[in-house]
């Protein structure tokens, strides 16, 4: 990449599991990159490979905080997204989402950044509508134990596009679906991390329910193509936009690709279902494929071989 086309980039949660991938493709694209996190649930370990690179900074900072920087860009990742992480302190995970985003749009409008929000498929709740279109306002329970999480990004999305028509901000909003691949968390709760690991440990799996409810598996590498070409698409793309991989498994059917992959004796049991915990989950992608071009091209095996490959590492190097 030439001088002139570089940027500097803020990607705020750049330690989390999605935002390390970012802070990656963002430096081999050839970009300065400003990563800020406050470690509540991301790893310095994620970002080890870039510690060396001259184009890598980062800085511990909560972005409930205001912050002064001057960038180009603005990726706002940071929010813990797991059950177990937003659920730990529901009043911090509002907090992050709405007053992040406040702070995260104030920097944008005084530096005249362009700035992108990961929303989540969370905001369409336990759906009536399937697939889900970015058109369906959703079916949130709006005082329930998710609700911290759901509900702050719903209200994120408010704030985005307020900004959007009251300062003619340059925005990018994102609905992320289900998202694994190396460098999720081990103990973060996700139903890909756990089946995992207990394989791997031979300890039995845990569906919730009957395992009939469905789920569409992005794999990581994918999701981050489509951060980055929606960051790229003309200011008129504003989205909301859904990334997500749009085959759609139960999960029961996981665990057994996950049992036969890894050559696993686990059984598997079952729990009663969580509160709230919706029954179908799968994006419409329609827009994305005709505004980006983008459609996700690793499929769940090859993708879950990759995650595999990385919880032997890890696991392995814990046991040591």
């Amino acid at each position: 990449m030439k001088n002139n086309l570089r940027k500097r980039i803020l990607v705020t949660g750049g330690a989390g599991f999605l935002g390390s991938h970012l802070c990656e493709r963002l430096i081999n694209d050839g970009h300065e990159v400003l990563c800020a996190d406050n470690f509540y649930t991301g790893r310095k370990h994620n970002l080890s490979a870039l510690f060396s690179n001259p184009l890598f900074e980062l800085l511990r900072h909560d972005v409930t905080f205001p912050l002064y920087v001057e960038v180009d860009e603005i990726y706002n990742l940071a929010c813990p997204a797991s059950p177990v992480h937003y659920q730990f302190d529901p009043v911090q995970t509002t907090k992050t989402s709405v007053h992040g985003a406040i702070n995260m749009l104030g920097l944008a409008k005084r530096i005249k950044a362009k700035i992108f929000q990961a929303s989540t498929s969370e905001v369409y709740g336990d759906p009536e509508v399937h697939p889900q279109t970015e058109s369906y306002w959703g079916r949130v329970n709006p005082v329930g134990i998710r609700s911290c999480y759901d509900e702050g990004k719903r209200c994120a999305e408010t704030l985005f596009f307020d900004y959007f028509r009251q300062h003619d901000m340059r925005i990018k909003v994102a609905r992320i679906f289900n998202t694994y691949g190396p460098r999720m968390h081990p103990n973060d709760g996700r139903v890909v991390s756990n089946f995992v690991v207990q394989a791997l440990k031979g300890d039995p799996i845990t569906l919730f329910g009957d395992g009939s409810q469905t789920r569409s598996f992005c794999y990581v590498d994918d999701l981050i193509e489509g951060f980055v070409r929606i960051m790229d698409s003309p200011d008129e793309i504003t989205g909301p936009i859904n990334l997500g991989n749009p085959s759609e498994f139960t999960i029961r059917e996981l665990a057994e690709k996950v049992i036969d992959i890894t050559g696993s004796r686990s059984p598997m049991i079952y729990k009663p279902l969580p509160s709230d915990d919706p029954l179908q989950r799968k994006p419409d992608i329609s827009f994305a494929q005709k505004a980006l071009n983008w459609t996700p091209n690793i499929q769940l095996d090859e993708g879950l071989k990759r995650t595999i490959c990385y919880f032997e590492e890890l696991l392995g190097q814990n046991a040591t």
